[in-house]
């Protein structure tokens, strides 16, 4: 179902995650993506793993949310794991059929690979769900304010992934009231193979785009009719801000990339 999807999804809260500054949070999201590939025996997965609970569990979001988050890739993980295990020479050979093998090491990289997988998502559908847009927008735009000096256009780049990030979900609304409406008129869009799935699907694209251009053509209209002249000279709202908090985040990342480095040697 097209509203499973929580992609650029924001719960509203009021967690210890939900009040980290929107840089902290990009800035360690990026840094935990960064870190989980120097992990490499059972103990620093096992470290990782209690840690990205243990923000789950500080966020008080349900945990069906990152479940969810999970299930759209789970096939890409599911093959990228058989790749691993039926590939991958080393250790005590357990089963072995023509070029295909289950080693040792193959079952051991295959449940790594499973592992890493579900905690990047885990982590990034965190950032989304206590992030709101607009805050995760103004984080980039801060990030990247350096390269303004090289006329990269800062603000707009932060402005289309605002809007992306914001209209993805009502998309995804919007795809499920058409694909109900066509239920209602006898379409069934999981009978048949694959050309005739496919076939099924156009008549959601035409109405789909139609109603992508008219609010793309309303938003327009609204910034137009605010005066929005792009970046230069425009003043902040939101004005973010560093607390104590965020400098305690930094010093738990610290001390686990130790635990991690520590694990790994």
């Amino acid at each position: 179902m097209m509203n499973k999807l929580i992609l650029g999804r924001y719960i509203p809260g009021d967690s210890v995650i939900h009040r980290l500054d929107p840089r902290t949070k990009l800035v360690a999201s990026f840094y935990f993506i960064g870190i989980i590939f120097f992990a490499n025996n059972w103990q620093s997965y096992l470290l990782l793993t209690l840690f990205t609970l243990a923000g789950v569990y500080l966020s008080k979001v349900d945990f069906g949310f990152f479940i969810r988050g999970v299930r759209p890739l789970i096939w890409l993980i599911l093959f990228t794991v058989a790749l691993q295990i039926f590939f991958t020479n080393g250790g005590q050979v357990y089963w072995q059929w023509g070029i295909f093998r289950l080693t040792e090491f193959g079952l051991q990289n295959g449940i790594f690979i499973f592992c890493r997988f579900v905690l990047i998502i885990f982590m990034s559908t965190l950032l989304t769900l206590t992030t709101a847009p607009l805050e995760l927008s103004d984080a980039i735009e801060y990030i990247l304010r350096p390269l303004k000096a090289i006329r990269f256009p800062v603000h707009e780049i932060s402005l289309m992934l605002s809007i992306a990030l914001r209209f993805v979900p009502t998309l995804m609304d919007e795809t499920e009231k058409i694909m109900n409406a066509q239920r209602a008129r006898g379409v069934d869009f999981g009978e048949g193979n694959l050309v005739q799935k496919m076939k099924a699907i156009v008549p959601l694209l035409i109405p789909l785009f139609v109603s992508s251009f008219n609010r793309a053509d309303d938003l327009a209209t609204a910034m137009e009719a605010r005066g929005y002249q792009g970046g230069e000279g425009r003043s902040k709202y939101r004005v973010l801000h560093w607390y104590m908090r965020d400098t305690i985040t930094v010093v738990v990342f610290v001390l686990v990339t130790a635990a991690l480095i520590y694990l790994r040697n």
